[in-house]
């Protein structure tokens, strides 16, 4: 029996190609908005970043995020996602403890 293929995704911020469920989905809906999607399941368009602050502060540099999505993402918005990442990551540290 064949082994199922492992969906990979390329990470906006160090461009590396990882399996899905080891990145975050940052999403773009259709009322415009930009935030993370932990889930990976909410309708819009996605990118992908690695679960750490190097890769975000990288994309955020790099303005990559507003390039997978054309469109201006503000200070504000980053500052949204970067609590959000800091908060989930967290998170996730006190699960491994």
């Amino acid at each position: 029996m064949k082994s199922k293929k492992v969906p990979m995704r390329l990470c906006v911020g160090c461009g590396t190609m990882q399996p899905k469920k080891d990145l975050i989905r940052v999403l773009k809906n259709a009322e415009g908005e930009i935030k993370l999607d932990f889930t990976g399941k909410q309708s819009g368009r996605g990118a992908y970043l690695c679960k750490n602050m190097d890769c975000f502060a990288a994309a955020k540099k790099g303005h990559r995020i507003e390039r997978s999505f054309g469109c201006r993402v503000s200070e504000e918005v980053y500052e949204e996602m970067e609590h959000a990442l800091q908060t989930e990551l967290a998170r996730d540290s006190e699960h491994l403890s």
